[in-house]
């Protein structure tokens, strides 16, 4: 295995060579402003006049092989702290607009929108993004794994949008401190995308085949600079942040008097590509609750991390490996227990190399005996060849000064583990895959404690095929990570092919067929399978549907209860088999009231049956308001179990965006299975850019008499200083 393993890396890294950087003819020359420029969304400065003009979009969708009909131009200049971007967006005289709100971070694909995408390394895989949709409302994020945008990054820029007749402007500043590059180098990666949902269009500067998204780094074209970007000079901002807050639990009889708190963040430029994050004493009070789900999985779900402070290069830590075999998920630090402080050093060493090392240090819980425990990751990755790379992580989980007691759950004294992974990305995107081995280390740490996987993805317009490989040992333990399953073999394979028919109402059809399988370690037994068939169709109003059947095969490996509700389980290595079906719905997204659903009916566990019925429908004011409502109704017959059980989860929302700085949020969550109501409402004031207040209100009721089961009111205000 180890051999075949060599092999499938030396020949993904001889796939890894192919080319150089596919847009590289596309240059946009940036110059220094011939004049001060002010963000107003008129563009009427001279030094506007006298930057290169970039327009003549390629259009990516609904089809790649014309130029954009919707015109749009874009110029960049700079200066010694900034730099300026102004985009001009024609559109047919006094067309609406389609937006969801004034509200930061929007849908991407529910907003009229500019983009721009920087590649300050271009190295083709890790980037920026900044826009706005065409009311103004700001949005950006952290690139990473060459199209991947992470929208919780939030950080210092300027921008204004200024609508007109036949047009909006979009023109914006970013602060050479807000992003990071390399000192003296003249070549950044550089592209701009435009959707307009009245016209279906989504064009980009440079062109994209349709299968990628107008993120993808591999076609970004080059921005040549006149001489060196400046220096940002001291780079020091710090975020401290006071709170007051009230909280009760209504099972408890004591009632804790109201609190207060404070704490900070600070970011030290060690260098324009190489950052130091510190946090004392971080609270995350602000962050939006998870979206509750019903769960009827056998294994533990997933929820992504949306604290701030291990967003900015967090994709060197958590997107090692694939979405169930994650060595490190950053929500197991400060799970239930106080974050004392915390230091991240991460960045570009140049352009070949980047680095990653946090330290996080936690407090005691003397309720639960859980000591001090400190946290300690580290990542080093090397570009290989166009966009590829190699990379090395490092975890150390270490209990201090820990002593077992009697009656109280027993914790490791230290959990470690240590993965080498290999990421190949062709020049033209068209080949994509990942080798990894991982080994865990503990005390008393037994045999069969690694991971190899391996996959590799071959995507066209027309075809998409991926084949997949995993072995987890028994007794590997990510306790710092996320790998919900152990001890077994899997083996998947996808195919897909897609069909464009020329005129009528149909974009592009086609099939797709997956099917997996699970075997143990010594591959002697089959745990599980699933094969399914889908068929898929987009229409050129960008609404889709989709129809799909699948057969299923499990052997439980510990007892489960189907519905989770504590009604009665399964044995241990009893078999399950059964078929269903199911549909997928989403709606053109251009109407004011859209809607999706998803239906899933057939077999269950022992026999029995499931009906699923899923369904978002949403209405938008805009820019002002979004209505929304989700809901999942669940029915299980189980007739030689525990007979007929019905799960609701229903959850409306409110949305207000009174401003581009005044926002309210306000959504309740009824959850049958959970037996809880939660209700959460949170004010955000962006008072000054990325300082905020913020006002949050949650209360959790019991859904049969509403009787309240906790409480809290929170004021938290954070200060953005650039020192």
């Amino acid at each position: 295995m180890n051999r075949l393993l060599l092999l499938v890396c030396l020949s993904w890294l001889s796939l890894s060579a192919w080319g150089q950087k596919k847009n590289d003819a596309f240059q946009y020359h940036i110059s220094r402003a011939t004049s001060p420029i002010r963000i107003d969304g008129a563009a009427d400065e001279a030094a506007w006049q006298s930057a290169q003009l970039a327009t003549d979009f390629y259009m990516v969708l609904p089809m790649d092989t014309s130029r954009a009909r919707i015109r749009t131009e874009v110029r960049m200049a700079y200066d010694d702290n900034n730099l300026y971007m102004v985009a001009i967006c024609y559109h047919p005289e006094n067309q609406p607009y389609v937006v969801e709100s004034l509200r930061r971070d929007w849908n991407f694909g529910k907003n009229d929108n500019f983009l721009l995408f920087l590649d300050t390394f271009d190295d083709q895989t890790n980037g920026f993004s900044f826009g706005a949709n065409a009311v103004g409302a700001q949005w950006d994020g952290l690139m990473f794994e060459g199209a991947k945008i992470n929208t919780s990054w939030d950080n210092k820029w300027y921008s204004v949008v200024r609508n007109y007749p036949d047009r909006y402007v979009f023109e914006a500043a970013i602060p050479f401190k807000t992003i990071r590059y390399k000192k003296g180098v003249t070549r950044w990666g550089v592209n701009f995308s435009r959707q307009d949902l009245t016209s279906t269009e989504k064009s980009s500067w440079t062109p994209i085949p349709r299968q990628f998204p107008t993120a993808s780094l591999a076609y970004t074209g080059t921005l040549v600079w006149d001489q060196a970007p400046p220096q940002a000079g001291p780079n020091i901002s710090v975020i401290p942040y006071v709170l007051a807050s009230t909280a009760r639990d209504f099972s408890r009889p004591d009632r804790p008097a109201p609190e207060a708190t404070v704490g900070g963040d600070a970011k030290v430029a060690l260098t324009s590509s190489l950052n130091l994050d510190l946090t004392v004493n971080p609270d995350f009070s602000q962050v939006e609750v998870d979206r509750q789900v019903t769960n009827l999985d056998r294994f533990e779900l997933f929820f992504p991390e949306r604290r701030q402070f291990f967003l900015e290069n967090g994709d060197l830590f958590a997107n090692f490996g694939y979405n169930n075999i994650r060595p490190f998920f950053s929500r197991r630090i400060g799970l239930g227990v106080p974050i004392r402080y915390g230091a991240r050093l991460s960045g570009k060493l140049n352009k070949d190399w980047r680095i990653g090392v946090m330290h996080m240090q936690t407090g005691e819980v003397e309720d639960v005996n859980l000591p001090r425990q400190n946290f300690t990751v580290a990542a080093l990755q090397r570009r290989v060849a166009a966009r590829s790379n190699v990379g090395l992580l490092m975890i150390n989980k270490q209990s201090m000064n820990y002593e077992p007691r009697e009656n109280f759950p027993t914790y490791s004294q230290y959990n470690r583990n240590l993965g080498l992974e290999y990421n190949l990305a062709s020049a033209n995107n068209l080949w994509t895959g990942k080798a990894l081995y991982l080994k865990s280390f503990s005390p008393n740490s037994r045999p069969d404690n690694g991971v190899m996987a391996g996959n590799l993805q071959y995507n066209n317009r027309k075809w998409l095929i991926n084949g997949q490989y995993e072995y987890v040992g028994t007794n590997y333990n990510p306790e710092v990570g996320y790998v919900p399953r152990r001890g077994y073999q899997k083996f998947n394979a996808q195919i897909g092919y897609l069909f464009f028919p020329k005129g009528g109402s149909i974009l592009s059809h086609g099939p797709q067929l997956n099917t997996t399988v699970f075997m143990n370690t010594r591959l002697d037994r089959q745990l599980d399978n699933e094969h399914y068939i889908l068929y898929g169709l987009q229409f050129r109003n960008k609404s889709t549907f989709a129809g799909w059947v699948a057969s299923n095969f499990v052997r439980l490996l510990a007892d489960l209860d189907p519905t989770n509700s504590g009604k009665a389980r399964l044995g241990t290595g009893t078999l399950h088999y059964w078929r269903a079906w199911g549909t997928e719905f989403v709606s053109r997204p251009q109407s004011m009231f859209t809607y999706g659903f998803s239906t899933r009916y057939g077999g269950f566990y022992d026999g029995g049956t499931r009906l699923n019925i899923t369904t978002d429908m949403a209405y938008r004011i805009q820019p002002y308001a979004s209505l929304a409502l989700t809901s999942s109704y669940n029915r299980i017959d189980l007739p030689n179990l525990s007979g007929l059980t019905t799960f609701w989860l229903v959850g409306p929302r409110l949305d207000l965006t009174m401003t581009n700085s005044l926002f309210v949020t306000a959504f309740m969550q009824y959850n049958e299975q959970a037996k809880n109501v939660n209700l959460n409402t949170r004010l955000q004031w962006r008072y000054k850019p990325a300082s905020d207040l913020f006002i949050v209100y949650t209360d959790n009721y019991l859904p049969e008499n509403f009787r309240v089961k906790s409480r809290a009111l929170v004021f938290k205000l954070t200060y953005w200083w650039n020192v």
